[in-house]
């Protein structure tokens, strides 16, 4: 039997440190700024300048403490990211990156691909990701005759930027027993061209059919992100995702899509000490059966792998046009993209997982699907009152004025992902019109009494959340569009705030990590500027120097 560890237990140096800087941002109103911490085992002894750490080590029996100090430094506490998808962050990372950076033009896409497979024999897939069809020279998705000059007899899979689909060659569906006469599956779609004709693009839980026939499958509950590789790849892309993370600062994240291919290398991770950072999970709402049947009523774990509830899907996503527009996009009327469940399925699904205390967390971009989330949770409610549910809505994209006031009441966190429009913000507006430019309307959740929240779903963005913060703050985007109303932005310290404490609100997690307090764990990152201080345009080129973790210095720059 595996022996887990609980990681609450004494390892390396745990004797009283006290670490000095120029400024330390504890996240704390009580007290937000200050010179000093001293941490004790994985906690925050005390916070203060020199003399009241040491004071502070004398008062309660710690000894004299070793000191560190950093210099003229910003210390601020680590950086919460609740929405990202950390084994396959890793998993991109061998993959052929074709983002807009390295192809602009389909062809372009091609020659990457067809690199890739003549350094690489054998019969296995050939996988590239990051293209977003809007921002390619054609304006359009590849399809499968494109990819066929890639390779004939061996699986190519393209997905997009928004992780939702993609596109594949000929060999893959006819693989997979794929033709024009099959129906699309419930919440995805086979996309064919105005004769009948498979294109090659197929877009969220017709993904399902990339896993293989012993992988795993989601039906119609998500895009199916969980492509197998070999155990020991898996472990391995943890690893350099847990790199990735620590490098942006970040020392706890929410894993928004378990499935057991995450949950067995979570588990893996755990059992040989190599867990780096905390993780929440959400496991995704196929599994809501299983978890109920054995007694899954509530958060559980310890300080660095533990369960935060369940992730649902409403519609698809705005960068592959999947997201769910009855009335067509701006861009292609043709195309309205779909919802995962029909309202009153889904509405059962939420309020089977409310009435048994668990939080959810659901993915919805447009109107209609987040009016389909609201509507649920209002009934939920009603059927079986809770205090303090926490049910999130993950990206929460295009909320109406009156949605908003109804989060308010209802206690809904939306989730929200600028990098998104830093990224692709001016795809949005193509694909639908003006309104577009409200995308993710921070300013608004304010004014209306809503916290924001930050994260970074990676692989989608790279989990950067001083890039975050900055356009969360700008409304800037990376070709210098000003995307909406000026009062769609947020201040420094509200978006600062979005992705630490708040970060660990939604998570269930503030009463431990999201600020520098006494009693909190020693989670922090050191920056090499005060993001308080600079130009807000220049927020995102502040250097993470260090990230430590339960008191110990996990990552260090080179």
């Amino acid at each position: 039997m595996r022996k887990i560890r609980t990681f609450d237990e004494s390892r390396g140096d745990w004797s009283p440190l006290l670490i000095e800087a120029g400024t330390v941002l504890t996240g704390d109103r009580d007290r937000p700024e200050a010179s000093a911490l001293l941490v004790a085992g994985e906690r925050i002894a005390a916070v203060g300048n020199a003399e009241e750490c040491q004071a502070a080590a004398g008062a309660l029996g710690l000894g004299r403490p070793r000191r560190l100090e950093l210099g003229d430094v910003t210390v601020v506490p680590g950086f919460i990211d609740p929405h990202a998808h950390p084994l396959m962050h890793g998993q991109m990372q061998t993959w052929v990156d074709c983002g807009p950076a390295r192809a602009k033009s389909i062809p372009e896409i091609v020659a990457l691909l067809r690199e890739r497979a003549r350094t690489t024999p054998g019969d296995g897939p050939i996988r590239g990701y990051g293209y977003e069809h809007r921002n390619l020279a054609e304006g359009r998705h590849p399809t499968r005759h494109e990819l066929d000059a890639v390779s004939t007899t061996r699986e190519v899979y393209l997905m997009n930027a928004s992780g939702h689909g993609g596109v594949v060659n000929s060999c893959t569906l006819a693989k997979h027993g794929v033709t024009c006469d099959t129906p699309n599956p419930p919440g995805g779609e086979f996309f064919r061209d105005s004769a009948g004709d498979l294109t090659g693009e197929l877009s969220d839980a017709a993904c399902n059919i990339l896993t293989g026939v012993d992988g795993v499958k989601v039906g119609n509950h998500g895009p199916n992100l969980h492509l197998g590789d070999s155990i020991e790849e898996h472990i391995e892309q943890l690893h350099t995702a847990q790199e990735s993370f620590l490098r942006g600062g970040v020392t706890a994240v929410g894993d928004a899509q378990v499935s057991r291919r995450e949950f067995d290398m979570y588990l893996r991770l755990a059992e040989s000490g190599d867990l780096k950072i905390r993780y929440s999970m959400y496991f995704l709402s196929h599994l809501l059966d299983e978890g109920l049947e054995i007694g899954m009523r509530g958060a559980f774990g310890n300080g660095y792998l533990s369960f935060a509830g369940f992730k649902f899907y409403a519609d698809g996503t705005l960068g592959g046009w999947t997201a769910y527009f009855p009335d067509g996009y701006a861009g292609d009327p043709c195309r309205t993209g779909m919802l995962y469940h029909e309202p009153a399925e889904y509405t059962e699904l939420v309020t089977r997982a409310h009435a048994a205390g668990l939080q959810t967390a659901t993915h919805a971009q447009s109107p209609d699907a987040i009016e389909m989330v609201v509507s649920a949770i209002e009934q939920a409610q009603a059927a079986h009152p809770r205090e303090d549910a926490r049910h999130r809505i993950e990206h929460c994209g295009l909320p109406t004025p009156q949605q908003i006031t109804r989060f308010k009441e209802l206690g809904i966190y939306p989730v929200n992902q600028t990098q998104h429009y830093y990224n692709w913000g001016e795809g949005v507006v193509d694909a639908i019109g003006t309104p577009g430019e409200r995308f993710n309307p921070l300013g608004e959740f304010l004014r209306a009494g809503v916290p924001i929240t930050l994260s970074s779903d990676a692989p989608v963005a790279e989990p950067r959340p001083l890039e975050a913060i900055q356009t969360a703050v700008t409304r800037t985007t990376r070709n210098g569009h000003r995307l909406g109303a000026d009062d769609l932005r947020v201040s420094v310290a509200e978006a600062f705030r979005g992705h630490t404490l708040a970060g660990a609100h939604v998570l269930g997690r503030e009463d431990d990590l999201g600020s520098l307090s006494a009693g909190k764990r020693a989670d922090f990152a050191v920056l090499g500027d005060n993001p308080f201080e600079v130009d807000p345009e220049a927020i995102h080129a502040i250097p993470v120097s260090e990230t430590w973790v339960g008191g110990q210095r996990q990552f260090a720059a080179q």
